[in-house]
């Protein structure tokens, strides 16, 4: 019988980002593999580039939103480039039948990277240990995690880790943007000033699509508030990386949650687990090295 007076174990910032680490890749494989450009085909979806069925896959947990909607919650988007996919997706497909062939491309991307390890017991193991993990998450006040966690737990270990997998990612997102917020960056400002810290290239961010005026205003915006250089490639100031290290902080600090009702040796225990099928994914190739994300850079 557990103590619900017990108090949860207090788990350091890096596992709390190690954990998301090696959870990401295994959430991303959805927007790279194969196996899920040819199920949004038979949607009828176009896959000339990734993004008409990426923002079908991640939004579909929302319902038919809208632009403003997706926008919103997904932050670092335009809203131009948000609309020119949603709310366009839901008359290609349903969200009930976009999150039904989210499952089916998943599960087949994860049999041909993962092989026979789909069906072991250590990714049984994973996979229960991760869903105690998203199940515990506080979902107030995240949008994107909570509509991930009202969906049916499918059966298959392999998929309830992918779900499992996509509710903590979604949470840690959900909590990035709080944080973003708090610390008085905008949508395009966040970007701005993460590639001025050497998260990622400049146009690593701008496929996020915000236009050459809007990028030019908010880094003067950033200037003025003393965050970034005035002259020269766009380089944040001390104070510019200060703020941007304590956004990281904040985004480790909201999501902690898990991790601790986890508790430390379960946590040890999850990410060993975790490393074999992390390699599997990383290994393959199919996801690009850089990203938005900063992983590894910040």
């Amino acid at each position: 019988m557990s103590d619900r007076n017990a108090v949860p174990d207090v788990i350091e910032p890096h596992r709390v980002r190690h954990l998301w680490q090696l959870l990401e890749p295994l959430h991303a494989v959805l927007y790279y593999a194969p196996e899920s450009f040819e199920e949004a085909a038979a949607l009828g979806f176009g896959t000339g580039e990734r993004w008409p069925s990426y923002f079908a896959w991640r939004a579909a947990p929302l319902g038919a939103a809208g632009r403003d909607r997706v926008a919103s919650v997904f932050y670092s988007f335009s809203p131009e480039m948000v609309g020119r996919y949603v709310p366009a997706a839901w008359d290609v497909a349903s969200p009930e039948a976009v999150l039904a062939a989210r499952e089916r491309a998943v599960d087949r991307a994860y049999r041909a990277l993962l092989g026979d390890r789909v069906d072991s017991p250590e990714l049984a193991r994973a996979a229960a240990l991760a869903r105690r993990a998203a199940e515990a998450a506080d979902l107030e006040g995240r949008p994107l995690a909570a509509a991930n966690a009202a969906l049916a737990w499918p059966d298959a270990p392999h998929l309830v880790l992918w779900q499992a997998a996509t509710i903590l990612r979604e949470h840690r997102g959900d909590g990035h943007v709080a944080a973003l917020r708090a610390a008085g960056l905008d949508p395009v400002e966040a970007l701005v000033s993460f590639a001025a810290v050497g998260a990622a290239p400049e146009e690593t961010f701008q496929s996020r699509q915000w236009s050459a005026p809007d990028w030019a205003a908010a880094r003067d915006r950033l200037v003025r508030r003393g965050l970034l250089e005035p002259h020269g490639p766009a380089t944040a100031t001390e104070a510019g990386r200060a703020l941007r290290a304590k956004v990281e902080r904040d985004t480790d600090d909201l999501a902690a949650g898990p991790c601790e009702a986890l508790g430390s040796q379960e946590l040890t225990r999850l990410a060993a687990l975790l490393g074999d099928l992390w390699v599997a994914v990383i290994g393959s190739g199919l996801l690009p090295m850089t990203t938005t994300l900063g992983i590894g850079k910040v």
